[in-house]
């Protein structure tokens, strides 16, 4: 029985990605309550990983639902999301595709995060560290730009998010990313004294919990635009 623990909350992370999923296509969306349940979902496949290697009973079986799991919460979901942003952003045409085709642009995050998941589950990955933006962390920025979005009376940052030149190149960023060569931190403590690796992870969690007091959810980018340079800056 103790073996099936850690898969009830990968399921649970999967029906939070389902959740959010129907919310996200209703017209007038609750931004609050599809963050909450985005963020449950990501906190649910946090603690299978963490249950499974404390209760010592991972398998193959739990890796493979973990990443289907996450294929909806992590891959289709912030998809739909970008999709959504698509749908608000002013008319602009390209000469090599229609307008009406270009938010389905959105889709390349949910196939480079499917590639990623599949990729993660063949190769002996590091224990310290990420290859490539892990797409939970890729979720959350998308997810702060929804938020910005539509609770932000800053004119000028909405009509940023909304630009379809904005979201093309957060598309092919966010794909590239997720499958490059490029180290990200782990917050997989193997203990918690202070040294170069936890040093960076500590200042992270910090400066993340003094901007979310200060900011708010606008500093979520910002979070990961640290998280971005402090992992590049300390495992090269």
């Amino acid at each position: 029985m103790i073996k099936h623990v850690p898969n009830l909350f990968t399921l649970a992370n999967l029906f939070c990605g389902c959740l959010a999923t129907v919310f996200l296509f209703e017209n007038n969306i609750n931004v609050n309550a599809v963050t909450l349940i985005i963020c449950l979902g990501i906190f649910f496949d946090l603690l299978d990983g963490f249950l499974a290697r404390k209760l010592n009973v991972q398998s193959k079986l739990g890796l493979e639902l973990d990443s289907l799991a996450d294929l909806i919460t992590s891959g289709l979901v912030p998809g739909i999301i970008i999709f959504r942003l698509f749908k608000n952003s002013s008319a602009v045409e390209l000469s090599f595709i229609s307008t009406e085709l270009i938010a389905y642009l959105a889709f390349f995050i949910t196939m480079a995060s499917a590639y990623r998941l599949a990729n993660f589950n063949i190769k002996d990955s590091p224990k310290n560290y990420f290859i490539g933006l892990p797409v939970p962390a890729n979720t959350i920025m998308i997810l702060s730009l929804l938020l910005v979005s539509e609770l932000s009376t800053n004119s000028f940052v909405v009509e940023l998010i909304i630009n379809k030149y904005f979201l093309i190149s957060l598309v092919i960023i966010s794909s590239f990313l997720m499958n490059s060569n490029l180290k990200f931190i782990s917050f997989k403590f193997n203990n918690y004294l202070f040294n170069k690796e936890n040093n960076s992870r500590y200042f992270l969690i910090l400066s993340s919990i003094i901007l979310l007091v200060l900011l708010g959810y606008i500093s979520i980018p910002l979070i990961f635009l640290i998280y971005f340079v402090i992992s590049i800056f300390s495992l090269r």
